[in-house]
């Protein structure tokens, strides 16, 4: 398998299982959207939960230039930890929420 197609999958992958771990609130869905075409991921919650709308973004996650580039991590789980243990080297992975400068200090890509 290229590394594009495993790197789509992985991430498809960690986001179901987050999405099936998170369907259980009454009244709120955990949808993912997958755009395999421009390579962008995204877990989300949409729904009411006591008279108050819910919505907005769990993960976001991106393929540019062979590296999976994490946009957004709104939970307390190192997902970078879950590609690595997946089989994503560390250097094809960018913190994208961190500020350019600050990702040199990390284990992982620059971008």
């Amino acid at each position: 398998m290229a590394k594009l197609e495993k790197y789509q999958e992985y991430i498809q992958q960690l986001l179901r299982k987050y999405a099936e771990r998170d369907s259980g609130e009454d009244g709120v869905e955990a949808q993912i959207i997958f755009d395999t075409k421009h390579d962008h991921y995204q877990l989300i919650y949409v729904g009411w939960h006591n008279r108050r709308r819910i919505y907005g973004p769990v993960m976001h996650l991106d393929i540019k230039d062979g590296k999976i580039w994490i946009q957004w991590n709104g939970t307390e789980d190192d997902i970078a930890a879950e590609l690595v243990e997946m089989g994503v080297p560390k250097q094809d992975i960018v913190l994208g929420f961190h500020t350019p400068h600050m990702r040199q200090f990390t284990d992982f890509a620059v971008g």
